[in-house]
């Protein structure tokens, strides 16, 4: 999944494409120790999940296989975890993906 976290960045803050893990009821996230609950109604910032125990907003979504996953507006870099690593590429259709 892509995620970004919106709360305090707008479209520039940090971003990852990274593996999560959904609950049961596919409203709540895990992702690096982290719990995201869905935003009811539209978020702040741009967000459609928060972090239930900091309050902060992130934009979860499939990667795009264009690699366009960051708002037309933002910039920087996009980390991508080492073990999402190798699907990712796949979906892109690189053997190498760019640095980050």
């Amino acid at each position: 999944m892509y995620v970004e976290l919106k709360s305090g960045y707008a479209d520039n803050g940090p971003a990852w494409i990274a593996r999560v893990r959904f609950s049961k009821s596919g409203r709540r996230i895990y992702f690096h120790d982290k719990q995201l609950q869905a935003v009811k109604g539209g978020g702040l910032y741009g967000g459609n999940y928060y972090d239930i125990d900091t309050g902060e907003y992130y934009w979860v979504s499939g990667p795009k296989k264009d690699q366009s996953d960051r708002h037309w507006a933002g910039s920087g870099p996009v980390a991508i975890d080492e073990d999402a690593r190798e699907e990712y590429y796949a979906l892109i259709g690189k053997r190498e993906g760019r640095k980050t």
